[in-house]
């Protein structure tokens, strides 16, 4: 008797000990978020086309998929008057009622699809979306990029024991300046500029914080990259981790590139320098992708 005398109380006392408390958070007005990263395979006919349209939350809530009233991808080679020589463009509908997930329109009266072969370096990409009454802008040129040399699963170690190496080599494109993004597969990416580079062959190390299982397989891709996009990447990488997505909201604000223009007078200064605050989340971007993949030993 004792004994369970003893035991209720270690109970109680445990229980009682908890408090409920309330945490007021400053309301903040909802953001439209893009995820619009385009990765452009040569090898394939079309551009895989997907966009992701969300918008932020309460910041214990997870950010939920929206329906937009329209969204359309303008494509062309700009002119220096800031007119394009041609100008094609893809109208994109919702894939599935509720995903917020946009692809080519597959209803429209012509095929909306984007072949591969009109991704050329000097090619201006545009992406523009209507949302609740607002006018969304984004521009970004096409970043072709290199192949991967080779890729191979190495035995060192960084910080501890139940590290996985990876060793990646490419060249380095020796006509310009270059930057990429590296995307090592469960939501790993890293940048890397060739300012130390240029034009040779080069070879880094790359090391997953978990043990890797044998047999599993793993997919490395080198991502081209603007400078403007490489920034916003290197940036929010610096606020994110591998429990969440390199398009979530980060801890703090990162701009991208797509803008809120309703109302402006001149598209020209669509990056609204006298309207800081008008903007959504994320980032468009179309870039050229080379994967490789190895099975981990």
């Amino acid at each position: 008797m004792k004994k369970e005398i003893i035991y209720l109380l270690a109970f109680t006392l445990c229980f009682s000990c908890e408090d409920v408390i309330d945490v007021d958070l400053p309301e903040t007005e909802p953001k439209l978020i893009v995820e619009g990263l385009l990765r452009v395979d040569k090898s394939e006919e079309f551009i895989n086309v997907e966009i992701k349209m969300k918008e932020t939350s309460n910041y214990f809530d997870e950010n939920q998929p929206v329906q937009v009233e329209s969204a359309v991808i303008t494509y062309g080679r700009p002119l220096n008057d800031g007119l394009f020589e041609t100008l094609a463009f893809s109208s994109l509908a919702e894939k599935e009622p509720g995903t917020g997930i946009y692809i080519p329109d597959p209803n429209y009266s012509s095929d909306q699809r984007i072949r591969t072969s009109a991704a050329e370096p000097g090619i201006v990409f545009i992406l523009e979306i209507t949302y609740q009454g607002k006018y969304y802008y984004a521009q970004t040129e096409y970043a072709p990029t290199v192949p991967l040399d080779n890729l191979e699963q190495g035995d060192g170690t960084l910080f501890e024991d139940d590290e996985t190496e990876m060793i990646v080599t490419f060249t380095d494109d020796s006509e310009a300046n270059n930057f990429y993004v590296f995307d090592f597969d469960f939501g790993e990416f890293l940048t890397v500029e060739d300012q130390f580079f240029q034009g040779q062959q080069f070879s880094f190390s790359y090391f997953y914080d978990d043990s890797l299982d044998p047999g599993q397989e793993v997919t490395v891709s080198i991502l081209g990259a603007t400078e403007e996009f490489y920034n916003y990447m290197d940036l929010i990488l610096e606020q994110t981790t591998n429990t969440g997505g390199v398009f979530q909201t980060p801890i703090a604000t990162v701009r991208g590139n797509v803008f809120d223009v309703t109302g402006l007078d001149n598209i020209n200064i669509y990056d609204n320098v006298e309207r800081p605050n008008d903007y959504a989340l994320g980032y468009f971007a179309v870039v050229q992708e080379y994967s490789r993949t190895v099975t981990i030993q």
